[in-house]
């Protein structure tokens, strides 16, 4: 492993991004448009800056800028591949979107290249067949905040080489992650099928009128000690995250979905990225 590409450069593909470039590998980062691109180098200027604030090991003495001096930007797609040794998926939970990426990138990546998706809800066996390279395709699962949250989890379908699988187990550690090994498929992985029976369980308390967000979070801090609410999440994760899940759920996940769409999302209430969503932040530098 030596040139990593991440595709998509939202809230965690950004972090994967830098967090890789940090722990010294070149990075080539793609997305759509330049005015992504754009917003993009922003977020990893504000990286810089949160990895500095946060006492991560070496960021204050240099290393966050380094970080970014190893990313490059692009939004040409075959120039992204064209020498990468893994590339890392990180674009939006939509699985055709998802396919029709998978079928252009096994036109013009290497054949040495490794894929990797960073899906939170889709199985690997969902996209497999798009890839082209089916011994050499696996997901590779990261936290929000990656550089505290660190796990990495690595899921692979029947078809993907265990070399393959140890060399993605292997970069994790690399990367500063603790690689968690799953042994078979499962949706949600593991983080996920922890943490969105929980998130779910709050959002239909309030598509239900039973309680407001504050309200909600406020009884889940005080009453368990955890740092967080369900909606304080969701704003952390983001709310397009949060719609492109909750619409393919059931009728109240749906529901949720136009809720978020149309009091939120509509009105570029994204969550933490953009300053407000449940609830109000300071704007990213």
């Amino acid at each position: 492993m030596k040139n990593i590409t991440v595709l998509g450069t939202g809230v965690l593909g950004s972090q994967i991004a830098f967090q890789t470039a940090f722990h010294g590998f070149d990075v080539v980062a793609y997305d759509i448009d330049q005015a992504a691109l754009d917003r993009a180098a922003e977020r990893f200027q504000g990286l810089a800056a949160r990895y500095v604030a946060d006492g991560v090991a070496g960021a204050a003495d240099g290393g966050a800028d380094t970080a970014i001096s190893r990313i490059r930007l692009t939004h040409d797609l075959a120039v992204a591949a064209a020498d990468a040794n893994l590339i890392i998926e990180a674009v939006p939970e939509n699985l055709e979107l998802k396919q029709g990426i998978y079928r252009t990138l096994a036109e013009v990546a290497p054949a040495k290249t490794i894929f990797a998706t960073n899906s939170s809800t889709l199985l690997p066996s969902d996209i497999v067949d798009a890839t082209g390279r089916p011994d050499r395709f696996l997901a590779l699962h990261f936290a929000n905040e990656i550089w505290s949250h660190n796990t990495a989890e690595v899921m692979g379908t029947p078809a993907t080489d265990p070399a393959v699988y140890a060399e993605v187990v292997e970069f994790a550690a690399q990367i500063g992650m603790v690689p968690i090994e799953i042994k078979k498929e499962k949706a949600g992985y593991l983080l996920n099928s922890l943490l969105v029976p929980f998130l779910q369980a709050g959002a239909e308390l309030l598509v239900d009128g039973i309680a407001d967000p504050p309200a909600i979070d406020a009884t889940w801090r005080i009453g368990t000690g955890a740092p967080k609410g369900p909606f304080e999440i969701y704003d952390i994760v983001g709310l397009t995250t949060a719609y492109n899940i909750s619409r393919m759920g059931d009728e109240k996940q749906q529901k949720f979905a136009d809720l978020l769409k149309e009091q939120y999302i509509d009105k570029g209430k994204l969550g933490v990225a953009t300053g407000e969503g449940f609830y109000s932040y300071p704007r990213e530098s």
